[in-house]
């Protein structure tokens, strides 16, 4: 683990995704350290290729380079009248100063929707916006993050003694929440927030995520900060160009009783154009969320909360999912 900045970087690179075993204990151990003490740490050797990140970031640039018109096609009902989707879409940066798309599972169907009648469960025809080959990157990279998101987890879950595979008791293709979202960041000409603790302007709030990871791509414009805990200081997080950046989310928090907290961070206001992809990898809308799932009794299937339910009262915090 290199120790020169205050967010850790953990090269995972000789960990089998198959199989999550001791032999890699030294680097489970460092993962579980930085959830714990940081909240926040960069993986490198994570299996992603360099070229599909590429191609990932240059869709987003795409679609928000293109037309106003074509943007809104994917809008939800709030600022498109024609469209049904409510959850998933397009919000303009009028909202909360950036722009950006919600984009669930590419395995959802239109049938599967009709037979699991939840809010959040929708099926966004990404067509309407972007061409075939667009649709396909973001169909693989969505399926390559979730994959390493799973294998996050399975980690978190084994260092804590238990075994991997209760990972399939929160997370079922395509029943979860999870989302990949693109961030843009235009030439803000105003902050959104001036923080309250130290006077700084920012171009995205103070806040914590409401699942269990995010996995962050952000550009080399950075402006992404992490704050301590303990000491209420604030550190940036460097970019890499062979990293993707993790932190722990309000569900890990839950589930783990207060083990894995979920940490602020925020974006300086840096006035210049700044791209993001963050994945939000979040359970089953019918996982129960209770904190037998890492204690020492059986995780008990039946108690606790639904999990599209803790989202909801979760998302409340953010403008841009007043819909």
């Amino acid at each position: 683990m290199i120790k020169k900045n205050y967010i850790p970087t953990i090269n995972i690179s000789k960990i089998n995704f198959e199989n999550i075993s001791s032999k890699n204990n030294k680097v489970l151990k460092q993962i579980q350290k930085a959830c714990i003490e940081v909240g926040f740490f960069q993986i490198v050797g994570h299996g992603i290729e360099k070229n599909l990140i590429h191609k990932i970031s240059k869709t987003a640039h795409i679609f928000f380079n293109s037309k106003v018109e074509n943007k809104y096609k994917l809008a939800p009902k709030k600022w498109n009248k024609s469209n049904n989707n409510i959850y998933r879409g397009y919000f303009p940066s009028d909202v909360n100063g950036k722009e950006g798309l919600d984009i669930g599972d590419p395995l959802i169907s239109n049938l599967f929707v009709k037979k699991n009648k939840r809010k959040k469960i929708e099926k966004l025809n990404l067509s309407k916006s972007l061409n075939r080959n667009s649709i396909e990157v973001i169909n693989k990279y969505y399926g390559k993050i979730y994959n390493l998101s799973e294998m996050l987890f399975k980690i978190i879950i084994s260092v804590s003694k238990k075994n991997p595979e209760l990972s399939k008791a929160a997370f079922q293709r395509v029943k979860t929440l999870s989302t990949l979202r693109f961030n843009y960041y235009p030439n803000q000409k105003k902050p959104v927030e001036i923080s309250k603790q130290d006077g700084v302007a920012l171009g995205c709030e103070t806040h914590v995520d409401s699942g269990i990871f995010t996995v962050l791509y952000q550009d080399k414009k950075g402006g992404l900060q992490v704050q301590n805990r303990k000491t209420k200081r604030w550190y940036d997080v460097p970019f890499n160009k062979n990293a993707l950046v993790v932190n722990t989310g309000l569900a890990l928090e839950y589930l783990t009783n207060g083990k894995y907290k979920a940490t602020n961070h925020r974006v300086l206001w840096n006035k210049s154009k700044r791209l993001s992809i963050p994945f939000f990898f979040e359970p089953s809308f019918d996982f129960k969320m209770n904190k037998t799932f890492f204690g020492n009794k059986k995780y008990n299937r039946y108690l606790g909360i639904n999990y599209d339910n803790f989202l909801k009262n979760s998302l409340k915090k953010f403008i841009e999912y007043n819909r």
